[in-house]
């Protein structure tokens, strides 16, 4: 039983994100243009052995303009889901910025992970890094890949 517990954890290890550079500037601007509130946007793409392939970045409007919250507005979220579904790609993540701190899931951010449970991609205003997070059942990192 240690065999298949231990193979079924190697493969929940192995889970990645991955964006192109183009992508990774284009949210790391987005989220400069928005400073000091926080900026958002979606991510569509596909899930290939394990691994969020990002193909498109929605961005989005950050309607709270506040600088430690977002919310993305009923209308820009059904033009996102009807964009995905013209392309025939799913949302594979939700990307934020934390002006003012580190690049992790903030108590607000748990919250709201429950109810969208894809890769969280955040950036920090302050290293001006990505990381990404998933809620399997508490907060873990997963790997960002640049292709």
């Amino acid at each position: 039983m240690d065999g298949i517990y231990s193979y079924c954890r190697r493969i929940v290890l192995e889970k990645s994100i991955v964006i192109s550079q183009a992508q990774k500037e284009l949210l790391l601007n987005h989220a400069s243009k928005s400073n000091p509130n926080e900026s958002c946007a979606i991510l569509f793409g596909k899930i290939e052995n394990e691994k969020s392939m990002v193909k498109d970045v929605f961005l989005t409007e950050n309607i709270d303009d506040s600088p430690i919250n977002f919310t993305i507005s009923n209308e820009e979220l059904l033009k996102a889901y009807k964009m995905a579904e013209e392309k025939n790609l799913d949302v594979v993540g939700i990307f934020h910025s934390h002006p003012g701190s580190n690049a992790y899931p903030s108590s607000t951010d748990k919250k709201f992970m429950y109810s969208n449970p894809v890769i969280w991609i955040i950036s920090s205003g302050e290293s001006n890094e990505l990381k990404a997070f998933e809620l399997e059942p508490e907060i873990i990192e997963i790997p960002i890949v640049i292709s």
